[in-house]
Parts: structure tokens; C-alpha cells; sequence
């Protein structure tokens, strides 16, 4: 049993490949935040190796837009730092232009299609309050 937890909360209106990009990007946020977050590399039996993944479950969850707004806005009342994908960021093609677009939007007007956070297990069932199981 771990004493944090990892959520990402997906919009539940996005295409299948929507959904899988943006839960891709937003644990890669995760990891950048907190590197421990990722074990050992896999060996099979012929001694194949393989990335190191997380040593901890992530739980995938789904919302409507005005549920993921105030998931946003708990985050950040509650200073719990998190990955955000708007919706913009799909027209982008790298780095430099998904930050240059994400810039554009405040907490009030950002079309918030994932957000992703580790923090402490009831912190995030606090803040993620709302959201079902992704199907």
C-alpha cells in the first residue's frame, strides 16, 4: 500500500487516440516530478531488457469539462502541483508550441482535457472527487 497516489482524469468526450496520447504525456509529468516514482528495468528469462516502469498503480479516471474544471481548480486550491493538457495542445506538434498555447489560457478559460497528480491518497480522492473509472 502506498501512501500517495497517481490519478489521471481524462475528459470523457475524447477519441480513443486523444485519451491515449494525453495519458502519456500527463505521466510523463509525473515522472519528471518525481523520478523515484520509477523502479528497476524488466529482465525476461533470455536476460531482454526492458524500461524500468512505475513502481506504483495509476488509477485513470474520467470526467465531463465542468467536472474537470473544478478538479483544476482543487488542485490548486489545495497547492498540489499537477501535468494539464488543454485542448488546443492537439493542434500543436512539439514542445515549444504545446507551452506557447497552454500560456494562453487562465484557470477560468482552459479547455481541460486531462490533468494528472501524485500527492497524498486522500488528498487526491479530495480532489479528484467526481470523477468515475475510466471506461
Amino acid at each position: 500500500m502506498f501512501d500517495t497516489k497517481i490519478a489521471i482524469v481524462l475528459r470523457d468526450d475524447l477519441a480513443p487516440w486523444q485519451a491515449l496520447n494525453v495519458t502519456a504525456f500527463l505521466m510523463s509529468g509525473i515522472v519528471a516530478q518525481y523520478p523515484s516514482v520509477i523502479g528497476e528495468p524488466y529482465r525476461d528469462a533470455a536476460g531482454n531488457v526492458y524500461n524500468a516502469l512505475s513502481i506504483q498503480p495509476v488509477v485513470v479516471l474520467s470526467a465531463d469539462q465542468e467536472a474537470l474544471r473544478t478538479i483544476h481548480r482543487r488542485s490548486l486550491e489545495r497547492e498540489v502541483t499537477t501535468s494539464l493538457y488543454v485542448e488546443e495542445m492537439f493542434s500543436t506538434g512539439h514542445d515549444a508550441a504545446n507551452r506557447a498555447v497552454f500560456a494562453q489560457f487562465s484557470p477560468e478559460d482552459a479547455k481541460v482535457v486531462g490533468i494528472a497528480m501524485r500527492a497524498e491518497r486522500k488528498t487526491v480522492d479530495k480532489i479528484t472527487k467526481g470523477a468515475g473509472m475510466h471506461a
